[in-house]
């Protein structure tokens, strides 16, 4: 079945399963750091966030990215920062300055 032999309704139910999981997926892989997933692919849980709260923002409501982190991460941000949150290596921190610079040549 393609995209467009979907009705509305249905492409958006599995849309959200398919956000639904993968949040379930970040959240059994703390382990994953944000530096890592935006050095791999260029986006991490806090633009999941940023997206989020636009979204509902285009939705006229009031989802701020604080709450929206704290959707994306299970938790409040500073907790999960707290419990899993690892300094960069100084690797870590070449290859996304790396990333943004080529990011922003774009």
């Amino acid at each position: 079945m393609k995209q467009q032999d979907l009705d509305q309704e249905t492409r958006t139910e599995l849309e959200a399963a398919a956000f639904r999981r993968l949040l379930q997926h970040f959240d059994s892989r703390k382990d994953v750091q944000n530096i890592d997933l935006m050095n791999m692919a260029g986006f991490c849980r806090n633009c999941l966030a940023k997206w989020y709260s636009a979204a509902a923002k285009d939705k006229g409501l009031d989802v701020g990215y604080e709450d929206a982190r704290e959707i994306v991460y299970g938790m409040p941000y500073a907790e999960w920062k707290e419990k899993f949150q690892n300094e960069a290596s100084a690797e870590q921190k070449a290859t996304f300055d790396a990333g943004s610079a080529k990011r922003a040549s774009h």
